[in-house]
């Protein structure tokens, strides 16, 4: 948008600074919104409710591009169903995160040199809440800086004192229903959290190590095993090979020696051995691997650990103390110097189980533990999606949802730390076991022999109940009869299997088979600009509030906003941010031109009949965009939201609105009082479009424009389905005309400012009112007395005749269209040879062939052009 038609200042007119500087309005205009009560939900409102409740964050967590990624898609969602006459409840909170949390506190502790031993349970416990209420919840104060419009008066810590009693509830309940017990099976246990971690806690990646083959017993009755953990050895129970393998038929039923021990143990025939994998022959050690637990449990074997806590060695010999690694090698050596070591693989890269919160290898391990009896809740899970009562957005993603449900294992929900809801559980003197509801004392004092079991609850467990916990379940609450069920659950397609799925299973059972929410919307995950994973040790990891400083809030919105396909990973460059920067600037600085000249939302919209054609186009194109926004909202499309209102906003209003519309501005009059009124309209609509993705620049704009008291409580505009076919095909052949000339003028050299005489021929054809505009956006003089038509353009059934004497260097332009037309001839010759060779087209891929066929098309649109150029430049 250029500045020389610009007039001064109509009376009166609002006024805005010269630039919009977003650090010196952000968190004034946040603090205004909270202390009016805009985010606040009333559960007494008369409204429709709509409720969104986010993904509590760790206590320990700060805001990443993730979180902001997430929560500026579910801020936009909110603002807009408050906008349209919802009571929009976004409820904020946090989770207490066990294991993140107390490594946290037992990282300080280490470094006075202490342990939570030292300090005992009840002092670490209340250590760990004193860390939380100084170093916890960084992340909320940072979410304001996001702008995120959520209650605040509504705000959860799973572990406060409603939250608290609603795990409670939910535990005594599903273990009188028997879907709690108590049992000894294999755990994910992690030697430096000291706990049991459930299956999706572990990440698993290619390790390298080593792969050795064994020879067990001995003379005739002796058979080779492979194994990655020769250390494990030492708690083999069994050797097991397929029943129908002839190999090692004889030797079913015999028992063989186990090297290094003093010790026989069986040969069992069982179908879980892959005869085709290895030998053939596996070694059994039951207390230490999934599936040789299963085995040991079919065939009735001696179940042995061998390992501490810590993953030390206890077993009594010669490796007793040493860590797995340390006994993994002394094991290898001392098999080697008997020459029981078959054969040796190094580096063998195998899938290694870590921790996800430290990354320590993870050892299988059995162990007694709580456990949640999923298939009846899992079951129920499923059939929500599939009956429809719960839809997953996109529809593709039902398939992982439906694959994780379907098969999910019973749910180890007990952890060995001090840090979260202790597990109701009492055990009594005489061997009695007591769950305690929320309402109850315990059975008995220490004293009296009773104890409360030491685990706490997996942090799923409490997170399961957020949806309706939040509300106040298990009392029956205004909140929780007003906004549960919620509407939407957006999150990444990573949790699907942490979270979205436990709370399911725990809102269909806790509330009488009513769904926790409505819709599931999966985002993907926030990566690098080249597609890249976003890792402190690939050093491409980015603080939001750097780019905030720099930037702007809404500049990392709308940048995230533009990004978000659903389902789909997001890519993220700070060019990007950049770039949403300049939108804001350029929203800013056409709102100000708007108002300086006399731009205006008072009173209705005149009639069309007394509109221009560029009037009825833009109004036409406003209702269109409208539309547009509301679909895209609904399907959760953000990307292609951000960009229909980028679009709308820069090219139609600024770009050719508002430039069409100068020239009527300058003449005045009526015409430039129907403009003004229709500018002040699109202006309007547009930042009230785009509020729910940039909030603060847009409040500033719209209050300024309007005078009204904030967008936040605007009404959501509505489309007015007015349409007009005939101006949209006017202006669009009007733009045609200008694009084209522009082009013609770059191709020839002239300068952009650079004024030509021309003569337009317009008679006839709905161009002839725009003339003036034509003129000022192309920079075209009268034609005068010693006009000389020295290039004609017929374009759209208008003619521009110009006048390029002494304007370029003739003879030189000609030279270069001459050399640029030539090598755009040979490009499509030399196509054209290879399109037209039989043996070429036989043997080459086809995109080898699409490509060849792209560069003759472009040839041939080059050749054309360049061809026009010529003809319409001055005759020498």
């Amino acid at each position: 948008m250029t500045d020389n038609a610009q007039q001064q200042p109509s009376a009166n007119a609002p006024e805005l600074p010269t630039q919009y500087a977003p650090a010196e309005v952000e968190g004034k205009l946040y603090e205004r919104w909270v202390e009016r009560g805009y985010f606040a939900a009333d559960e007494n409102s008369d409204k429709p409710p709509y409720t969104i409740v986010i993904p509590p964050p760790n206590v320990t967590g700060s805001l990443h591009l993730g979180h902001a990624f997430q929560h500026t898609l579910m801020d936009a969602l909110t603002r807009r169903k408050r906008m349209q006459g919802y009571e929009a409840l976004w409820l904020p909170g946090m989770d207490h995160a066990g294991i993140a949390t107390q490594n946290k506190v037992e990282q300080q502790l280490a470094e006075e040199g202490k342990s939570r031993h030292d300090l005992g349970r009840e002092a670490f416990v209340e250590r760990v809440w004193r860390w939380k209420e100084e170093y916890g919840g960084k992340i909320l104060g940072q979410m304001r800086r996001l702008g995120d419009g959520v209650d605040w008066d509504r705000e959860r810590f799973t572990m406060d004192e409603g939250l608290s009693k609603a795990v409670q509830t939910i535990f005594k309940k599903l273990y009188d229903d028997e879907l709690i017990y108590r049992a000894e099976r294999i755990i994910n246990w992690c030697p430096r959290c000291l706990t049991a971690i459930s299956d999706i806690e572990v990440n698993y990646q290619e390790d390298d190590g080593e792969l050795v083959s064994i020879k067990y017993g001995e003379g005739e009755d002796t058979l080779v095993v492979a194994t990655t953990r020769a250390e494990t050895m030492l708690g083999d129970t069994a050797v097991a090979v397929h029943p129908d393998d002839e190999r090692y038929r004889h030797l079913v039923g015999k028992r063989i020696k186990l090297p290094l021990t003093d010790r026989t143990i069986p040969v069992v025939a069982d179908t879980h051995v892959d005869p085709e994998f290895g030998t053939g022959a596996v070694k059994v050690t039951p207390a230490h691997d999934p599936n040789d637990f299963a085995i040991g449990q079919r065939h009735g074997l001696e179940s042995i650990t061998i390992m501490d806590e810590r993953a030390v060695i206890t077993v009594h010999g010669p490796f007793e103390g040493l860590d797995r690694y340390e006994a993994r090698s002394a094991v290898v050596g001392a098999l080697r110097s008997q020459g029981r070591i078959v054969a040796e693989k190094r580096p063998y890269v195998h899938s290694v189980g870590h921790c996800s919160r430290c990354s320590t290898t993870i050892e299988p391990r059995q162990s007694l533990q709580w456990w949640v009896k999923v298939g009846p809740l899992a079951r129920a899970a499923g059939d929500a999606v599939r009956d429809g009562r719960v839809k997953i957005h996109p529809e593709d993603m039902s398939k992982r949802y439906f694959d994780w449900v379907d098969n999910l294992n019973d749910w180890n929900i007990s952890r060995q730390l001090w840090w979260g809801h202790r597990i109701p559980i009492w055990y009594g003197p005489n061997g009695e076991t007591v769950c305690v509801g929320p309402d109850e004392q315990p059975p008995g004092t220490e004293a009296e022999g009773w104890r409360q079991d030491t685990d706490v609850l997996d942090t799923w467990f409490s997170s399961g109940l957020w949806p309706f916990s939040t509300l106040g379940w298990p009392e029956q609450t205004a909140s929780l009869r007003k906004f549960y069920p919620t509407d939407v659950l957006l999150t990444g397609h990573d949790i699907i299997f942490f979270w979205v799925a436990r709370m399911m299973m725990f809102g269909l059972y806790a509330m009488d088979g009513e769904v926790p929410f409505r819709t599931i919307a999966l985002t993907g995950l926030v990566r690098d600009e080249r597609g890249k994973k976003m890792s402190k040790s690939f050093g491409n990891v980015v603080d939001p509030l750097d780019w905030m400083d720099k930037y702007g809030s809404d500049a990392v919105r709308f940048t995230l906003a533009k990004g978000a396909n659903p389902g789909t990973d997001v890519p993220i460059g700070e060019d990007w941010v950049q770039a949403s920067r300049n939108f804001a600037n350029k929203l800013w600085n056409a709102t100000r031109f708007a108002l300086m000249n006399g731009a205006t939302v008072e009173g209705p919209l005149p009639d069309a009949s007394e509109m221009s054609a560029t009037d009825r186009w833009i109004l036409s194109r406003l209702n269109e965009t409208v539309a547009e926004a509301d679909a895209y909202y609904e399907d959760f499309q953000f990307a292609k939201l951000s960009d229909a209102l980028y679009h709308f906003a820069w090219d139609e209003v600024f770009d050719w609105y508002v430039e069409l519309s100068k020239t009527t501005f300058m003449a005045g009059g009526p015409a430039a009082d129907v403009s003004k009124r229709v500018l002040g309209e699109v202006l309007d609509v547009t930042l009230r479009l785009l509020h729910p993705i940039v909030p603060f620049v847009t409040e500033t704009l719209w209050t300024t424009l309007t005078g009204g008291e904030s967008v936040v409580i605007a009404d959501w505009p509505a489309d007015s389905g007015f349409r007009d076919a005939g101006a949209e095909r006017e202006i669009e052949a009007l733009q045609q005309v200008i694009t084209e000339v522009r082009r013609f003028r770059a191709d020839q050299g002239l300068q952009p400012g650079q004024r030509v005489p021309a003569r337009l021929s317009l008679e006839g054809t709905a161009f002839a009112p725009h003339e003036a505009a034509i003129r000022q956006l192309l920079r075209l003089q009268p034609e005068g007395d010693a006009f000389e038509a020295t290039a004609t353009l017929p374009v759209a059934g208008a003619s521009v005749a110009l006048d390029l004497s002494g304007t370029i260097d003739v003879a030189a332009e000609r030279k270069r269209l001459a050399k640029d037309l030539a090598a755009a001839e040979k490009e499509k010759a030399q196509a054209e040879a290879k399109l037209g060779n039989e043996a070429f087209l036989a043997k080459a891929p086809d995109q080898v062939v699409d490509k060849i066929r792209g560069r003759l098309a472009k040839a041939e649109e080059d050749i054309a052009r360049l061809s026009a150029q010529l003809e319409a430049l001055p005759q020498a």
